[in-house]
């Protein structure tokens, strides 16, 4: 583990205790039954059921065990293993709902797509997630073999005009930008945590895919949130929140579906 990684996974386990408790996550309303999925990739996955599905960095497990209440067999990954073990807390309290498939695994990302040999219907990964990954190249390559032939790798991803928004970079210039910054939970009490992320532009996310050898089925681009996590924003619809600048609403998420031919 480098010292970047350990750094990261020392700040997601102290995350893992704030996030449990927020209102954000609600994992109440999670065990009483509710899917944390956003309208975004439950649209644009379609049909899990009965399809094996690998999620990378799954911090503790909610939209793992959401894919699995929907049919899909998931293994599941995250570097952190506070959240590892909460995923696990989660999974044998949802078990009693039936035929619920899950596994989760701790490791980092990359380290577990160069090892692992197991091939897979469906590679999933959403939402701030692929900043914490120096490697889009090894990334990028892990995920196309861990697909079985036919396979479909999907992401949604925050829309990186929102850093440009925030005065930060756009392009990745290669080194890490290592900050103490606080959550994005309404309960973190000012609490922050050093952490180092690395920019990927969106041309950056879909050459390593292609480089690949994924063949590009969609990349569309969404003028709202499914979370009210940044500052300034407008609600315009349930679960939907945008920026506004000068009576336009600016791109927030983008989503990519590939296939491996």
């Amino acid at each position: 583990m480098t010292d970047y990684q350990a750094m990261n996974q020392e700040a997601w386990d102290k995350r893992v205790a704030i996030h449990v408790e927020s209102r954000f996550y609600d994992v109440s309303g999670f065990l009483a039954g509710n899917s944390s999925l956003t309208e975004i990739e439950t649209s644009e996955l379609g049909d899990v059921s009965n399809k094996t599905l690998l999620h990378l960095q799954c911090h503790f497990g909610l939209d793992s065990l959401s894919l699995a209440r929907k049919g899909a067999k998931v293994t599941a990954v995250d570097l952190s293993p506070a959240a590892i073990e909460k995923a696990g807390e989660l999974l044998l309290k949802i078990k009693v709902e039936g035929n619920i498939e899950a596994s989760f695994i701790c490791a980092e990302a990359i380290e577990f797509l160069s090892g692992n040999e197991q091939q897979f219907d469906l590679v999933f990964t959403s939402y701030g997630a692929i900043c914490w990954l120096e490697d889009l190249h090894s990334w990028a390559s892990g995920i196309a073999r861990s697909l079985k032939p036919g396979g479909v790798f999907y992401m949604a991803e925050f829309h990186p005009f929102l850093d440009i928004s925030a005065g930060l970079k756009y392009f990745n210039t290669g080194g890490a930008d290592v900050e103490a910054e606080g959550t994005y939970t309404e309960n973190c009490d000012g609490v922050e945590m050093e952490m180092a992320n690395w920019s990927h532009p969106i041309s950056e996310v879909l050459n390593a895919l292609i480089n690949a050898g994924l063949t590009i089925q969609h990349f569309n681009e969404f003028p709202f949130s499914p979370y009210d996590c940044f500052e300034g924003l407008t609600q315009t619809g349930e679960k939907r929140f945008a920026l506004i600048k000068d009576g336009h609403a600016m791109p927030m998420v983008y989503s990519v579906k590939a296939i491996k031919r």
